[in-house]
């Protein structure tokens, strides 16, 4: 049994706003919502993984010493829709009553990713409005030693590619592992994903049909592995993906090649 720990794909819902008077604007709603539980209920269900589903603010808000032991506890780390900077930034970097009175830096969390995935960690950087480059620039991967490890290389503008009628997928490399029992001809149209290069020694597993850009891509890094999905693994991109026969299987192979199991 693996533990896994995914960070992103959460959302807090405030709203509808009604106007009841011209002077009066009434919140009536507030709602959490987790859409990466596809995608835990997914990788729990393979062989009883222990996933924990994690919100970017909560990962923002570790304590110094906190993301280490994320690091030092799990096999897998996924992030998507986890934009650089929370990697970079801190709370109390914000908070005036601190300046000059206590130390507010402490270890770089983009070093000790790239850190830990050369000792050995496996991980996932999935697609999204504030993965890769993203949406203006926001994702920012690409600005950070993540490019490092990246099995991608992340363009240095927005990257988002839309559509409504969506996008379909093809193998590059049917045999692989991630794609055993996968039929991407059965996969329902994608609406979005981030454009990305490819990267030299990393394997382009999958492309988007319609643009022949890249779907899928891993790589080793040292003795740690790293698979990109350029797509989301919730909605909205994947508001039809999430209900794929298929969708439990591939993040299990995922998951597994990953892990080093398969490959």
């Amino acid at each position: 049994m693996a533990k896994v720990y995914y960070i992103g794909d959460w959302a807090i819902q405030m709203g509808p706003i009604y106007a009841e008077t011209p002077f009066n604007y009434a919140w009536k709603g507030t709602d959490l919502i987790n859409y990466g539980q596809w995608l835990k209920d997914a990788l729990a269900n393979a062989d009883q993984h222990d996933v924990a589903s994690v919100p970017t603010w909560d990962f923002y808000r570790l304590p110094p010493g906190g993301y280490e032991d994320v690091l030092e506890s799990h096999d897998v780390i996924i992030f998507s829709d986890v934009e650089a900077k929370n990697f970079q930034l801190d709370p109390s970097f914000f908070q005036r009553e601190r300046f000059g009175k206590q130390v507010l830096t402490f270890p770089d969390r983009v070093r000790l990713t790239t850190e830990a995935i050369r000792r050995g960690k496996g991980m996932m950087f999935l697609g999204g409005w504030l993965s890769f480059n993203g949406e203006m620039g926001k994702g920012g991967w690409g600005r950070t030693r993540l490019h490092e490890v990246l099995p991608v290389t992340c363009l240095e503008h927005e990257d988002l590619v839309e559509s409504t009628e969506g996008f379909t997928a093809v193998a590059e490399q049917p045999d692989h592992p991630i794609l055993k029992g996968i039929d991407l001809a059965t996969l329902p149209p994608i609406l979005g994903y981030n454009r990305v290069q490819p990267r030299e020694g990393c394997d382009i597993i999958a492309r988007w049909r319609e643009t022949g850009d890249i779907m899928l891509a891993v790589g080793k890094v040292d003795r740690g592995r790293v698979l990109a999905y350029t797509s989301d693994p919730a909605p909205h991109w994947g508001c039809n993906f999430v209900f794929w026969e298929q969708y439990p299987r591939f993040w299990e192979n995922a998951l597994a090649w990953t892990l080093g199991e398969t490959g």
